[in-house]
């Protein structure tokens, strides 16, 4: 807990840092408002990793076995159930990684230890909800689109974002190449 205000910092910077192209200035700030932001849950269940450098964060993300698919704090308004891992897939959630910091493999590495963890647990799958910018990231760890949503936020704004699964590799072995 002791790194949420360098968590909130890390997030707005990589939101808008790395949206540019993707999302419009309006969108960002707006989900930046209303979807992006810790979900301290993460931190509780100790599923949430970062990636400390020379002048802070340098990106962080995680994993959970609970419901909720995205999103922080802000967007939470009910209990946040235990998933089953016999039939239902963890969630890869809140990858965010500082703009100087990108296409270093960071998301690679913290994803790497979502999946040892997630598998050590009993969860066989991932899904997730990804942002246009987090989209090739997921697709080059073998992540399939399912689905093509947009989010309606106040002042009739949209997000545009896809929900993606893939299955959990067993510990040591390496993704197919031709996935990721």
């Amino acid at each position: 807990m002791a790194d949420l205000p360098a968590l909130q910092v890390l997030i707005a910077a990589s939101v808008r840092g790395l949206s540019a192209g993707f999302y419009s200035a309006v969108q960002v700030e707006a989900a930046l408002t209303h979807i992006f932001g810790v979900d301290t849950q993460l931190i509780v269940d100790g599923t949430y990793f970062v990636i400390d450098g020379a002048t802070g964060l340098v990106a962080a993300g995680g994993w959970s076995g609970r419901h909720t698919l995205y999103g922080g704090d802000q967007m939470k308004s009910a209990e946040d159930r235990l998933l089953d891992p016999t039939d239902e897939p963890a969630r890869i959630r809140a990858f965010f990684v500082h703009p100087d910091r990108a296409r270093q493999g960071l998301g690679r590495r913290l994803y790497e230890e979502c999946e040892r963890a997630a598998w050590a647990v009993g969860f066989r799958g991932f899904e997730l909800m990804a942002t246009r910018p987090g989209e090739p990231l997921y697709l080059a760890l073998g992540f399939s689109v399912v689905e093509q949503v947009a989010l309606p936020l106040p002042g009739g704004i949209e997000i545009p974002l896809a929900r993606m699964i893939r299955p959990i590799d067993p510990p040591g072995m390496a993704p197919d190449a031709s996935t990721g």
